[in-house]
């Protein structure tokens, strides 16, 4: 798929933008793999039409004025899967997430993508902290979030899985960028 809307941000090898309903086949094949929802807790969409219908309903960028994004190799225009942030009303607090097709692991994408979601909450959206989470078992997850300098600040429960939770200011950020 070309990209044909003003990314939202760009890094060396990535390109970030809102997610469209045209990207649906992409997404239910990414959030289709086992393998990559494994440390999730989501479900895998039941079709390409309800990954359609999610992106349709998709209200975090009209609601909170930021969100997941698209990411795409910006050489070849290929999407790699999502990453971005996510705002809770429930704990008011803002996470960094991701989540790319297993073809693309192990190559520092998620670190690259993460450090530029980061960047943009921290300069864009003036966020103060910004929280990562992962499952126990998630050591490829957990080894991103020290990358980018997150601290681990808590362990709980939830729907029955251990988590962790990490935590970085907008001070310690660009402490650690140095």
């Amino acid at each position: 798929m070309i990209i044909s809307i003003k990314p939202i941000a760009e890094t060396e090898r990535l390109l970030f933008r809102e997610f469209i309903p045209d990207e649906a086949d992409a997404f239910y094949r990414l959030n289709d793999d086992p393998e990559v929802i494994k440390y999730t807790g989501d479900p895998p969409f039941r079709d390409v039409a309800e990954a359609k219908q999610f992106l349709l309903n998709y209200d975090h960028y009209a609601r909170y004025g930021f969100g997941r994004w698209s990411v795409y190799w910006k050489e070849s225009g290929i999407y790699t899967g999502f990453c971005g942030l996510k705002y809770s009303p429930t704990s008011d607090e803002v996470d960094v997430g991701f989540r790319f097709y297993r073809k693309y692991w192990n190559r520092g994408l998620a670190t690259e993508a993460s450090l530029a979601a980061l960047r943009l909450g921290f300069e864009k959206y003036h966020l103060q902290k910004i929280i990562g989470r992962a499952m126990k078992g998630n050591r490829a997850s957990h080894r991103v979030l020290e990358k980018l300098g997150m601290k681990r600040v808590k362990e709980f429960m939830e729907d029955g899985n251990g988590w962790v939770q990490y935590e970085i200011t907008a001070e310690a950020f660009f402490l650690h960028e140095k």
